[in-house]
């Protein structure tokens, strides 16, 4: 149980070289989840420590997603709110009639979530993510929510028309980008027509491989283009797509390119015990931030591969 004393682990694993780096550097929010997913912590500790970035509107702000500062609730901040409660569980209830609540308030005409509210003017914002007054709907913040509120069987006037906003964009998708390719995947991961989900994700995946979105051999990873406006070197790599076994995105690739992908991101975990972020680190607080987030997924993908961790 977290907080019972020293590691259980071995003192060389890449777990306990994480839990190290995670109490030296995690938000209380990574603390919890990071106790609930690997020391046996509770699920209500981390609905606690989710439930300090929650607004008066149901929706979610104060830096929960760290390269948007500010109290105002955002979509991007709900959305990540949703992946936490769905990865452990809680995702129902009040709380979820509440968010929906705030989503279908900040959709746009049709119905669906622009990647950034206009109430994020006045608040630091990474230059990545530019504000506008009037931004159009985006796949990159919609689709991950539909599909987790499908998935936890969810139902919600809301999510018929940002549901058939998602269908339209992946049917659309003809030259893309690695983030909006797993939007549309946590999308298709969860919608109810599950043979339709299967024709995209099949179509999808062709995209990926034929316009080189993902390192499908690490040892050559410079043959890679990095997409647009991207960092220098922010690549993506099968594990990037598909974070478990049972994603849609795993049939994209063989057996040996998946090894591949795991092998280098198992050598990724840096000498402080924690994973790099690849985006661009445009504040130094964001960085700190976000890199227990990372080391928690780097983790939890690892272990859903079969992966020896500890």
């Amino acid at each position: 149980m977290a907080g019972s004393g020293a590691s259980p682990h071995s003192p060389d694993s890449p777990l306990a070289r994480a839990e190290h780096f995670v109490w030296l550097t995690a938000r209380v929010l990574e603390q919890r989840r990071f106790a609930y997913h690997f020391l046996g912590g509770d699920a209500d500790a981390v609905e606690a420590a989710l439930a300090a970035y929650q607004g008066d509107d149901g929706g979610y702000g104060h830096a929960l997603e760290p390269d948007l500062r500010g109290p105002v609730s955002q979509p991007l901040h709900t959305a990540h709110a949703l992946r936490v409660l769905d990865s452990v569980g809680r995702l129902g209830g009040q709380r979820v009639e509440r968010m929906c609540r705030y989503l279908t308030e900040v959709s746009t005409r049709d119905g669906a979530l622009p990647a950034l509210h206009p109430s994020q003017r006045g608040y630091p914002a990474a230059p990545f993510v530019p504000v506008v007054d009037d931004p159009p709907s985006a796949l990159l913040a919609t689709g991950p929510v539909v599909g987790l509120l499908h998935r936890n069987r969810v139902w919600h006037a809301w999510l018929f028309r940002a549901t058939d906003f998602c269908w339209a964009a992946v049917d659309a998708l003809e030259g893309s980008h690695p983030y909006e390719v797993e939007a549309a995947v946590a999308f298709l991961d969860g919608a109810p027509d599950r043979s339709r989900a299967e024709a995209a994700a099949d179509r999808l995946g062709r995209l990926v491989r034929g316009q080189g979105l993902a390192v499908l051999d690490p040892a050559r990873i410079a043959e890679y283009p990095v997409a647009e406006g991207y960092a220098p070197g922010e690549h993506h790599f099968p594990h990037d797509y598909a974070r478990e076994p049972r994603s849609l995105a795993r049939r994209w690739f063989t057996d040996e390119e998946m090894g591949r992908s795991l092998d280098h991101l198992a050598a990724e975990q840096c000498a402080d015990g924690g994973w790099p972020i690849r985006w661009r680190a445009w504040a130094p607080g964001t960085e700190l931030e976000c890199r227990p987030m990372v080391t928690i997924e780097a983790l939890r993908t690892l272990r859903a591969h079969g992966r020896a961790i500890g």
